[in-house]
C-alpha cells in the first residue's frame, strides 16, 4: 500500500494484513502517512537487507505489528531484530524457482513466526509470476507459511486445487500484490473484493 485514500478503501474490506514497503528501489516504496486502520488489521513493514536500527526505528514510527524480510537476512540478524522487537511478528521470505531445498529453513525455525514463499525473479518481489506450488509438498516444517508470487483472480481455480493437496497443509495466508494493482502501489478495490469473496468460500469449504 502507498496512498492514504487507497489504504482506507482497502482497509474497509478488512484484510488480515496490509503491507508497506520500505525499500527505495521499489516503485511501491512507502514514505507517507498510514491512516488509522480498523481493529484487527496488522500493519506489515517490508524490508530488504536493511540495517536493524532502521527497521526498529520505522516499526516504532509507524507502529508496525509485523516485519517481512525480503532480502538475504541471516539467523543472527533476525535474532538481533527480535531482541529489539520481541512482540513483532517476523516473516522471512524465500524465493522459489524450480526445485527448493527446504533444509535451508531449519536454522530459521526458532527465530521467525512465519515463512513466505515467493517466486524468485528479477525483482525482490512484485514480479507477477507464480511458481509451481507442488514444490511445497516437500515442505518439512510445521511452521505456517504465506503463499505469494503473482497470485490474482486468474489463479483461483489453481488455488482451489492446491488447497485440496497435502502441500497446502501449513499454508497460513495468501499474499497478493501486483496482480491487484492499477499501477504500483494502487490496488483495485473491486478485484480485492472479488478475491476476498472467493477466499471466504474456500475457507467455508475447508
Amino acid at each position: 500500500m502507498k496512498f492514504v485514500e487507497n489504504i482506507q478503501q482497502v482497509a474497509e474490506l478488512q484484510p488480515d494484513y496490509l503491507g508497506f514497503i520500505f525499500y527505495e528501489k521499489s516503485p511501491r516504496n512507502f514514505e507517507g502517512i498510514i491512516p488509522k486502520l480498523p481493529k484487527g488489521i496488522k500493519k506489515v513493514g517490508v524490508f530488504v537487507n536493511e540495517y536493524v536500527e532502521i527497521v526498529v526505528s520505522l516499526v516504532e514510527e509507524y507502529q508496525l505489528e509485523a516485519v517481512q524480510l525480503h532480502g538475504d537476512e541471516s539467523v543472527a540478524y533476525i535474532k538481533e531484530l527480535k531482541q529489539h522487537l520481541p512482540k513483532v511478528e517476523i516473516i522471512k521470505v524465500f524465493g522459489i524457482k524450480g526445485a527448493f531445498n527446504f533444509e535451508l529453513l531449519k536454522p530459521y525455525e526458532e527465530v521467525v513466526d512465519y515463512f513466505l514463499f515467493d517466486t524468485k525473479g528479477k525483482e525482490r518481489g512484485g514480479n507477477g509470476i507464480t511458481f509451481n506450488w507442488q514444490v511445497l509438498k516437500d515442505y518439512n516444517s510445521t511452521k505456517g507459511y504465506f503463499l505469494s508470487g503473482g497470485i490474482g483472480l486468474e489463479e483461483v481455480d489453481e488455488l482451489t486445487t492446491f488447497f485440496k493437496t497435502s502441500a497446502s497443509k501449513y499454508c497460513y495466508a495468501i499474499d497478493v500484490n501486483s496482480k491487484f494493482e492499477t499501477k504500483p502501489g494502487i490496488k483495485s478495490v473491486k478485484k480485492i473484493e472479488q478475491f476476498k469473496a472467493y477466499c471466504q468460500k474456500l475457507t467455508a469449504k475447508s
